[in-house]
């Protein structure tokens, strides 16, 4: 083994990516765009934006699982420096939601004259909590549930209980969606009624989003699952996906609890 290599950093196993890059013009294309069109402007820049990140994530999830499955490149100080990388993203994605719970309380403690003195405003009537979002709240911690299962099947070797489980971890996570996108057909008010619907459909939308990115992750892990990608002890794309979905469960718990029991009281 030459000096180079017997001195080399375990990092230098994965080669530099231009997809980091990428994404961001891709991001900022997005918002951009995003911006324009709230401005009555055309919404082409920001489809643009939107199908860069798309095809961008594409080519980079590509590569990662080549390192991960095919190419060896995923060491123990690989594997740790992803781990905390995305656990510094849920973080990230904490502050982004507490954001939200900010707002929404911000309002909702000390409600001005402008919206009626009174929470919620006058003329909004609130979704009840125990229809649709209670049902809501049953599938997604459902969902969680059978994921848990999962990921236990996977760590003792029995990949066929390990994959049907998490195909109903996904039909679970699509079902929510399907729950949500009725309660908000079926909703009195919209965005544009109130700091009430500004906060709800905010907050309760952006969540839904979460719910579809990572119904899409762990439809991927079905894939790679099947395919064999996975070991008893090498699975990290897994564990990620696992602790986003369990973030997007807790979220939704005080979601439920702040914004459609106590919230609408």
């Amino acid at each position: 083994m030459s000096n180079t290599l017997k001195h080399q950093h375990p990092f230098h196993m994965v080669d530099r990516s231009p997809w980091p890059l990428g994404a961001a013009i891709g991001a900022m294309v997005t918002t951009t765009g995003l911006v324009s069109w709230f401005q009555n402007d055309s919404l082409l820049t920001a489809i643009i934006g939107i199908l860069t990140l798309i095809i961008i994530m594409t080519f980079w999830w590509r590569d990662v699982i080549r390192e991960a499955t095919f190419l060896g490149m995923h060491t123990s100080y690989v594997i740790q420096g992803l781990k905390i990388g995305f656990i510094l993203f849920i973080i990230s994605e904490i502050m982004f939601f507490f954001s939200f719970f900010w707002a929404f309380f911000h309002s909702a403690l000390s409600p001005t004259a402008e919206i009626g003195m009174s929470w919620p405003p006058s003329g909004i009537q609130p979704i009840s909590p125990w229809s649709v979002p209670l049902l809501n709240t049953a599938v997604l911690l459902s969902s969680g549930a059978s994921l848990t299962w999962s990921h236990h099947s996977l760590r003792e070797g029995n990949s066929n209980e390990a994959w049907v489980s998490l195909i109903v971890t996904v039909l679970l996570g699509l079902w929510f969606t399907s729950l949500q996108a009725y309660e908000y057909w079926e909703a009195s008010f919209s965005i544009a009624d109130s700091v009430y619907g500004s906060a709800f459909f905010v907050a309760t939308g952006f969540h839904g989003l979460h719910v579809i990115i990572g119904t899409t992750f762990l439809l991927i892990c079905l894939l790679r699952l099947i395919k064999g990608h996975f070991s008893t002890n090498h699975h990290v794309g897994y564990e990620c996906a696992i602790w986003y979905w369990h973030f997007v469960d807790v979220v939704w718990i005080f979601l439920f609890i702040c914004i459609y029991w106590w919230g609408g009281a």
